[in-house]
């Protein structure tokens, strides 16, 4: 006697747990599993992930179950989802799923306004007071890079002028980035674009033999960058309101427009009057109400 066909719904069910099916021989992520994780990550970190990037969260989580000792992604999203692991497992599979590109003088153009237009004005503005503190903030810091290549500009013109003083915020959502940021060690071929003059004031060089070649920021430049962790997506960030620069350069488009202009405004409300923003050459303001005027590509000022 043939069998009834299932219900419509039963069937829908059914293939969207059924393990997806491919030639490699390796396990791989249900299309239901791997959504639940896309809308977990959209809603705590903001961050999109579209089918495409399955294969790419894939990758990056086989080490992680390797380390817990979990040997399928069922049974790793049985953990998190329906044994009560998703509070412990949640910031390993943030780290697991951000992306942290990040370079030393990245989108240089921005450096050398900071040097002769942003810090010119912003201290002409306080000229009544006696060694100001410039406040300078990386919110979406990485490994660190773009922190030290703040710090390492306005080092230099301290220097050169002795009329100020500045401290440097790096904030990231992954706790990964973090550690790294602060221990400042980076690989040799990392600073090929910093220059050869700041090489020398600011940088140390590994003498073991044996070893590949690495860096680490002079402790003077450490002790004037703190790096601390920070979800972009909270309703409020607990730092200073009043500084001077905030970068948040080539994020914004892993956030959609909505999640954008709440990220935005969050931080123009810590700029001080007339400090600037600057975002990522290919990404560019969103929304009209925000109380900032463009200065220069991707550099907005607070009015």
């Amino acid at each position: 006697m043939a069998r009834a066909p299932l219900p419509l719904e039963t069937t829908v069910a059914l293939v969207s747990r059924a393990p997806i099916v491919e030639d490699d021989g390796e396990d791989h992520l249900s299309p239901a599993d791997f959504g639940k994780i896309s809308a977990l990550i959209g809603s705590e970190a903001g961050i999109r992930l579209p089918p495409a990037k399955r294969l790419m969260v894939e990758g990056r989580l086989r080490r992680r179950l390797r380390a817990l000792q979990i040997a399928t992604f069922d049974a790793y999203c049985d953990y998190i989802f329906r044994h009560d692991g998703l509070k412990a497992e949640l910031p390993y599979l943030i780290n697991v799923v951000t992306t942290n590109k990040t370079d030393f003088f990245r989108e240089p153009e921005h450096f050398e306004l900071m040097r002769s237009k942003m810090v010119p004005e912003l201290l002409a503005a306080r000229d009544g007071e006696r060694n100001p503190v410039l406040k300078i903030w990386s919110a979406a810091s990485s490994t660190g890079a773009e922190a030290f290549t703040c710090a390492m500009v306005l080092a230099d013109m301290a220097k050169a002028q002795r009329n100020f003083r500045f401290s440097i915020l790096g904030t990231d959502i992954s706790t990964d980035v973090l550690d790294h940021a602060r221990r400042a060690v980076y690989p040799a071929d990392q600073i090929v674009p910093v220059p050869q003059s700041m090489q020398a004031q600011y940088l140390m060089w590994s003498r073991k033999a044996g070893l590949r070649p690495d860096v680490r920021m002079v402790p003077e430049l450490r002790r004037l960058v703190q790096f601390h962790r920070l979800n972009l997506m909270d309703e409020k960030y607990p730092f200073d309101r009043d500084v001077d620069i905030i970068l948040l350069r080539n994020v914004l488009i892993y956030f959609d427009k909505t999640d954008q202009a709440k990220v935005i405004n969050r931080l123009v409300g810590h700029l001080r009057p007339g400090g600037y923003l600057l975002l990522g050459h290919s990404e560019s303001m969103i929304g009209t109400s925000i109380p900032v005027r463009q200065v220069a590509p991707a550099v907005f000022q607070r009015v």
